[in-house]
């Protein structure tokens, strides 16, 4: 590989019920890529299945052998198309439950499994569109830890969707290292429309980092609807690359020296007098 900057790369997806054709949507979007630069692309959350409905990801985490045949599936693409695959989310089967944790798998242009985060927060809530209802913890399980990985030798916080929301986990992402920071999603065009961009750019801002977002976009199999909007974004909250609608593949550079001067110029992660500390209010 070239000494060229990393390259953050962020795929938009529509995907159906069909494997085959996701897998063949996200190929088609790699094959586009630079072969000598060296990429880090997200891919969007429920990549590999997305009927809109929960207990059909749990159909397909329980099928026989299914985890290990998604996972060897991305690593493959990561592996043919040589980059660093930050895998959105798929669904792993708990054990000894009728559950499944929603999981994003960081895999290097080797096949290597580098890494795995479980979704932590789970979209419980109301939203005014057709679904009206999401109770993801009907069927998923949280996870329990966080998870920054090393890629390229940049340590990049993994994050999935509605965690967006929680600044709380940005914050340790980034106190454990993270510049740069990704975030799979399908955000619903109701809440997309309202929050999407302006929750982006705050962590970006707040954290001094790189936020790469990749989303689900347009109508889905049950008649889902989901925001799109991919964003790069650097640490002073700019957008670098945005793909509002339909499928395709934004690219931005990641440029340390930007980050580092950012930081520098303005270390709010050293005069943060909250760190690690509640404030008494006495």
């Amino acid at each position: 590989m070239s000494h060229k900057p990393l390259q953050l790369c962020a795929i938009q997806m529509s995907s159906g019920i069909n494997l085959d054709e996701n897998i063949a949507d996200i190929a088609a979007q790699l094959a586009t890529l630079e072969p000598a630069q060296q990429q880090m692309v997200l891919l969007p959350e429920c990549c590999l299945y997305f009927g809109g409905q929960y207990n059909a990801q749990l159909s397909l985490a329980l099928a026989s052998q299914g985890t290990q045949t998604l996972t060897h599936r991305l690593a493959k693409l990561a592996q043919e198309y040589n980059v660093f695959l930050v895998a959105g989310s798929i669904p792993v089967p708990v054990p000894n439950q009728q559950k499944f944790t929603n999981s994003c798998f960081v895999f290097s242009p080797d096949g290597e499994a580098l890494g795995r985060y479980d979704k932590l927060h789970l979209f419980d809530v109301a939203v005014a569109d057709n679904a009206k209802q999401y109770c993801e913890s009907r069927y998923a399980q949280a996870g329990d830890r966080v998870s920054v990985i090393s890629v390229a030798g940049v340590e990049v916080g993994l994050s999935i969707c509605y965690d967006l929301r929680f600044p709380e986990l940005f914050r340790q992402l980034c106190q454990q290292g993270a510049k740069i920071i990704t975030v799979p999603s399908a955000f619903t065009r109701v809440t997309g429309a309202a929050h999407w961009q302006t929750l982006l750019q705050a962590r970006a801002i707040e954290n001094q980092v790189y936020i790469v977002a990749a989303g689900q976009e347009g109508v889905h199999a049950n008649g889902r609807e989901t925001w799109g909007h991919s964003m790069i974004i650097n640490p002073w909250g700019e957008i670098l690359a945005q793909q509002d609608t339909g499928k395709g593949i934004i690219t931005a550079d990641y440029q340390a020296n930007v980050l580092a001067k950012i930081r520098h110029a303005m270390p709010v992660a050293t005069h943060n007098r909250f760190k690690n500390k509640l404030m008494s209010n006495e």
